[in-house]
């Protein structure tokens, strides 16, 4: 009898099942999303897919849903296993006007995916919403500032990061310095800074591990920058410890300029951009540009910089069919300069030199970088997405520095040469499939990564002049290898719920030839580091989204330390976790706040007498971010970030362990202004606290409050910007360093404050003309 009633149940679930089969069929809902203006591919735009079918009671149907997508590279987009029926398709991204379209399944598809084309529009908060697809990689600050704020330079750009601080201390060619989190990052040791996928950061370089120029991008051509504070993201590997950057440049050239800018300190810059297909080719998904930049500066300094800086750049996109997109870049950058170095607080209070003097008028350093870029994306039928990425890169420095003057060399001085030549090759590539199991959506990435650095001549020598070669210190090349494998898995439980988990592990090989060494010798030493990655988003609706992020990153050690050491300590490991929500109470105001935490099995600190970083002991930072954006008007926007930190060394006795030079206290802000009547522009300020210099804090390094005005009028045709940096001409520090030095003369060496001074009231006009 048992198996005669099951029997008959499943009869009749087959039945039912095959009959509502037949009385309503489900359809795969594909689309794509584009650029009205230039028709390129617009990226993780919101797709959402709803029904508000009623029964003829009345009652909401039970069979009503709600889905949501993002569009992928290739602005595609994907909703499986849709019921005949009508519904409402909404489209938006930040900057587009939002689309809302009736549709009917099957008859509005015709197995043709659907084709929407997005108008660009001023920014209204109102429209943006927390959402629970974009969990794990959105950001909705970067995308509002970038959107809202004047581009002025690549630097200012870095600056979009919340709480990122950067400062120059060896004129206008050399990388800056970071500050983020607690961290003073030198110039790239722990922030992973990449521009359209390719690695800015140099392993093992002549000045600094992790060295990262971003001279070399020009600003008008930056369209989008993402970032994420931590080590949680799978597919970033090295150097991402307090956090990553990630610049993308235009793949579409909107209109061809011509820029012109003049200034104070015989400030001269022109910036050119030219489409070199028409708009024939653009509608078939093929476009081209060249742009060039040119800059030369004197500078605010008593000794001038001669600062001069040259780039030049095509970017070409090709549609290879309705799946693959081609993009290839290449680049070449060229810079050379003086500068004044960083000066000692007694040079200027015993009045030997002025506030913008220098000690040694000699020091100046030479870079130049090419590169070429080649990115593949595919779309396979099923709908996953294939990556492919292959990069190279040329580069050469050379930086004349003198930290501490006479200490060790009362007769000649400390001057220093730093040098390398370098090639740069690698590749990136990744496959993401998305399924359904149930009514959970599984994105799934498996990717891999292969980087070598060859450098040649890797230097360092005592100097005279910037001429005479005395001795040197060190002469070799680097081999370094390091290979990268990862698996991600991000889960739509739900509408509210999101779980990311993935693991990397990463493999170094590092070599080294010391041409000192007579006969020559070799030496290699490898590691592997595995890093787990946990993620936790709860969407409860479109106002509120709370967070748990968990993972482990690290930074790998110069080649030259880590050969010596038989490779201990090649690898070391940070930990981190941020607990954080974003909230929007109000249509017109948005909150992001974190509290963060992590450690460090290695710190870097800065050796003033020696100009260079050492590897040092265990760390822990904690701390508390918060940014704020409100929309005033229809126009004006407010922003505000506040951030705190509390670094820390472990195992130092307490007063003992304060970090050198980490920020504890910085605050960002302002108000924008856009789209009114042509008229744009931001008055900003930044502020950094009071901070430990060296480790039991009797040496402090100041803070500063500094305010920049930028103001444009765009027509059509053309526009006009003005741009002011330190608005009210404060004197102000911009890096300090605790360092013992000697004076010419001097009969002890002191150890102090060392500085670089901060621009003064700087002016400069700029006339852009659009071509058509």
């Amino acid at each position: 009898m048992k198996f005669s009633v099951c029997t008959i149940l499943l009869l009749l679930l087959c039945f039912t099942t095959l009959s509502y089969s037949q009385s309503r069929q489900i359809h795969p809902l594909k689309g794509i999303v584009m650029d009205q203006m230039t028709r390129e591919y617009v990226s993780n735009a919101t797709i959402t897919l709803t029904t508000k079918a009623n029964t003829s009671s009345g009652e909401p149907d039970p069979k009503a849903f709600s889905k949501m997508t993002k569009t992928n590279e290739l602005g595609q987009f994907t909703f499986l296993n849709i019921p005949d029926g009508s519904y409402t398709l909404s489209v938006s991204y930040v900057g587009f006007v939002s689309q809302s379209l009736n549709i009917s399944v099957p008859s509005t598809i015709h197995n043709q995916p659907l084709s929407i084309a997005l108008q660009a529009a001023p920014v209204q908060l109102s429209e943006v919403t927390v959402s629970s697809i974009h969990a794990h990689d959105q950001q909705i600050i970067s995308s509002l500032d970038i959107k809202l704020r004047p581009i002025t330079n690549s630097q200012e750009i870095l600056r979009m990061v919340p709480g990122l601080f950067i400062g120059q201390h060896a004129g206008g060619g050399k990388a800056e310095q970071i500050f983020l989190r607690g961290f003073d990052l030198d110039h790239g040791t722990d922030i992973r800074l990449t521009v359209d996928g390719m690695p800015v950061n140099m392993v093992s370089h002549a000045h600094g591990q992790g060295y990262a120029d971003l001279h070399f991008v020009i600003p008008e051509l930056v369209e989008n920058v993402d970032f994420k504070k931590g080590p949680y993201h799978t597919a970033k590997g090295n150097f991402t410890t307090a956090g990553w950057v990630d610049f993308h440049t235009q793949n579409v050239l909107e209109k061809s300029l011509v820029k012109l800018e003049v200034g104070q300190y015989n400030t001269y810059r022109a910036v050119g951009a030219f489409n070199m297909l028409g708009q024939k080719m653009r509608q078939q998904g093929h476009s081209a540009y060249l742009a060039s930049e040119y800059s030369y500066s004197d500078s605010y300094f008593d000794n001038p910089q001669h600062f001069k800086r040259f780039n030049l750049l095509g970017k070409y996109q090709g549609k290879l069919s309705e799946a693959t997109q081609l993009l290839v870049t290449a680049s070449t950058f060229y810079s050379k300069w003086n500068h004044s170095g960083q000066i000692p607080d007694r040079a200027v209070a015993s009045g030997l030199i002025d506030f913008y003097g220098s000690i040694d008028p000699t020091e100046g350093g030479e870079t130049s970088r090419t590169n070429v870029n080649a990115e593949f994306t595919t779309a396979t039928p099923g709908g996953s997405l294939i990556k492919n990425q292959f990069f190279y890169s040329n580069y050469n420095f050379e930086l004349y520095s003198n930290f501490t003057f006479f200490l060790k060399d009362t007769v000649n001085g400390d001057q220093i040469r730093q040098k390398e030549g370098r090639n740069l090759f690698g590749y990136n590539g990744s496959f993401q499939k998305t399924y359904y199991l149930g009514s959970t959506q599984w994105i799934s990435t498996l990717g891999a990564s292969y980087r070598q650095d060859l450098t040649q001549n890797s230097e360092l020598s005592h100097t005279k002049n910037r001429t005479e070669t005395l001795e040197r210190l060190q002469y070799g090349d680097v081999n370094e290898l390091n290979a990268g494998l990862y698996i991600d898995e991000l889960v739509h439980i739900s509408p509210k719920w999101t779980v990311n988990a993935g693991v990397r592990i990463d493999y170094f090989r590092d070599q080294y030839t010391d041409l000192l060494q007579n006969p020559v010798t070799t030496k290699q030493a490898n590691g592997t580091i595995v890093s787990p990655k946990l993620n936790f988003y709860y969407t409860p609706n479109s106002r509120f989204q709370f967070y748990l992020n968990t993972g482990k990153g690290f930074h790998s050690n110069d080649t030259r330390v880590v050969v010596p050491q038989n490779g201990k300590q090649i690898l070391p490991a940070a930990y981190g976790s941020d607990l954080g929500m974003i909230v929007k109470p109000f249509p017109k105001l948005l909150i992001n706040a974190a509290l963060w935490y992590l450690w460090l099995d290695q710190e870097f600190v800065y050796v003033g007498d020696e100009g260079v970083i050492e590897p040092s002991g265990k760390s822990r930072r904690q701390g508390i971010d918060v940014s704020v954006r409100y929309q005033l008007t229809r126009s004006l926007y407010a922003d505000v970030d506040l951030n705190t930190a509390r670094p820390r060394a472990i195992g130092e006795l307490a007063g003992q362990n304060y970090l050198p030079l980490a920020p504890t206290f910085t605050t960002t802000g302002g108000l924008s202004l856009t789209g009114q009547k042509g008229f744009s522009g931001s008055l900003r300020y930044r502020y950094m606290g009071n901070r430990p210099a060296n480790e039991d804090n009797s040496i402090v390094a100041k803070g500063y409050f500094v305010t920049d005005l930028q103001a444009n009028y765009t027509k059509p045709t053309y526009a006009v910007g003005l741009s002011v940096q330190n608005l009210f001409n404060t004197r102000w520090k911009e890096t300090q360093f605790a360092t013992e030095s000697r004076l010419k003369g001097e009969a002890t060496s002191v150890d102090e404050i060392h500085f670089t001074p901060g621009t003064p009231f700087f002016a400069r006009l700029s006339l852009t003309y659009f071509l058509k």
